[in-house]
């Protein structure tokens, strides 16, 4: 009886309750709903949300994929309410040397390019994605999304021993923050359970930008594989403690859903 409670305190020692805030950093106007709903009329048009998202907890604040900052995405893509990811953080009380580790769901410039504004972080990919972007991509004209600028940095940070690779689906990386492999968005992408003191929240990411994704059981509209997204929606629901608790990528609804928390900050849930 003595081991057993010694093994259950141990484990209770090893559990993480985390907790998990969606940070807006930019909003992209006037953006074609087809783009993100497959079948969606081609004349909606929504303001999209640009996020990122803080988890906090057993001394490490993390990020789940680190948003865009460069000047020629900001030229090319005019975003409203732009502030650097970096500067973002400072609505939710933090300085960028504070970010311990930065998940990145994908390597598309909106999600991987701000990777190296954090100066004490690790990041954490798929193997598959990395490898892919950092080498056939760029030999079959796959690598549409990605930017070789992100990707020869993210090669030189795994040089530098500061870049860890999930290897496939259902891999715990953290305690208590599960990576699975998501809905061929990209060649390898990920999204990610994370448990937090009222159960189990799931970051799509791109693997549902909108509610209307979940909702309709609509598949995005950019996949390489519009069935595997689906069967990733379906997997995200089942994970969730509740369905509610699946977070779309890039849904404004997400500010309104979630209670406030700073200035563009909403606290999930």
């Amino acid at each position: 009886m003595r081991t057993l409670l010694l093994l259950a305190a141990a484990l209770s020692a090893c559990a993480q309750d985390y907790e998990i805030y969606g940070i807006r950093y930019a909003t992209l106007k006037d953006f074609a709903v087809s783009g993100l709903v497959a079948g969606a009329d081609k004349d909606r048009k929504m303001d999209v949300a640009m996020y990122v998202w803080l988890i906090k907890g057993g001394g490490k604040n993390i990020l789940f994929d680190c948003g865009f900052y460069r000047d020629k995405f900001v030229q090319r893509w005019h975003p409203a309410d732009f502030q650097k990811p970096s500067d973002a953080l400072k609505n939710a009380g933090l300085k960028p040397e504070d970010i311990t580790d930065v998940i990145i769901s994908h390597i598309h410039w909106d999600h991987a390019d701000g990777f190296d504004l954090f100066p004490k972080t690790r990041i954490w990919i798929q193997r598959e994605e990395l490898e892919f972007y950092a080498g056939e991509a760029w030999q079959s004209r796959r690598g549409q999304g990605a930017d070789a600028e992100d990707v020869l940095g993210l090669v030189k940070m795994n040089t530098e021993g500061r870049v860890k690779l999930v290897h496939g689906d259902a891999q715990e990386i953290l305690p208590g923050i599960t990576a699975y492999t998501g809905g061929k968005h990209t060649y390898q992408s990920q999204y990610i359970g994370v448990r937090t003191a009222g159960g189990i929240v799931v970051l799509a990411s791109d693997n549902a930008y909108l509610y209307e994704n979940l909702e309709k059981h609509a598949a995005i509209a950019q996949t390489l594989d519009a069935e595997s997204n689906l069967r990733a929606q379906d997997r995200m629901k089942q994970i969730a403690t509740k369905p509610e608790w699946v977070v779309p990528g890039h849904d404004p609804l997400v500010m309104k859903n979630f209670p406030a928390a700073g200035t563009g900050v909403v606290r999930i849930p």
